[in-house]
């Protein structure tokens, strides 16, 4: 399987000013990420970003970078329009990498992108859940899936909600039940990428705050890998920068 990484990175961070240009251990946090990406077997990585700031950064270090527009909404708006830049075939497999995901591992991006096929334009990752405190964590999201694989619904709430044993308690899960924690990471085939901007935005996603509720809501299916361990967490406070610091 042939895919590109293409990774939006923005300099805008409420909580972590400047985070892609965070120094982990003498490069940019940006530049860890497409080095992560490297080692997928990805035949392209670009990063898509509107700062110069990042632009500069990944041309010092000799990774492909490609200038946007800075009105997106969205990291798959912004990826959409790089991949129109590039005039990327109607049959590219493009991965969307976030840029502050420096510990991602890299088979998690082959093994998403392997799910694309001609009846198959989207598809992203998930991990079974353990912990009773994340089960029931809003901001844990849940995927159920088909027979086939496929999300069926994606979920702030608990899904599947195990009626019977929630009834008597939810101090701890049932045996057997073990809800799917969504991982965000996504590849799409291309023309579906460049077609997802123009879709409507569906009730669920507004409800949910989930966007990936959209291609559900308009009828496209997405594959869904199942990982056995939880990925690494991504940066999104000081305090998980620091760790991936201590681990650089």
């Amino acid at each position: 399987m042939s895919f590109i990484v293409i990774i939006p990175a923005r300099l805008a961070s409420t909580r972590l000013p400047n985070k892609p240009l965070a120094d982990l251990g003498g490069k940019p946090m940006v530049v860890r990420v497409a080095e992560r990406a490297q080692q997928s077997g990805a035949a392209r990585i670009i990063v898509a970003t509107d700062h110069p700031a990042i632009q500069a950064a990944c041309e010092q270090h000799g990774v492909e970078v490609c200038m946007t527009r800075a009105d997106h909404p969205s990291g798959t708006d912004r990826i959409a329009e790089v991949a129109r830049a590039l005039n990327l075939p109607a049959d590219a497999v493009i991965v969307n990498l976030q840029g502050d995901e420096p510990l991602i591992d890299p088979a998690l991006l082959q093994a998403a992108a392997a799910r694309i096929g001609a009846q198959v334009p989207m598809s992203t990752c998930a991990h079974p859940l353990h912990d009773v405190a994340d089960a029931f964590n809003p901001n844990v999201v849940k995927v159920v899936l088909d027979k086939a694989g496929r999300a069926l619904y994606f979920s702030r709430a608990t899904i599947p909600w195990n009626r019977d044993a929630f009834a008597q308690s939810k101090e701890t899960l049932p045996a057997g039940y073990v809800p799917l924690r969504h991982i965000g990471l996504y590849a799409y085939r291309n023309d579906f990428l460049q077609a997802y901007p123009a879709l409507q935005v569906s009730p669920l996603e507004s409800i949910e705050a989930l966007e990936q509720l959209r291609v559900l809501w308009h009828g496209y299916p997405i594959a869904v890998h199942v990982t056995d361990a939880a990925p690494a967490p991504g940066v999104d406070t000081p305090e998980d920068l620091e760790r991936v610091r201590q681990y650089y």
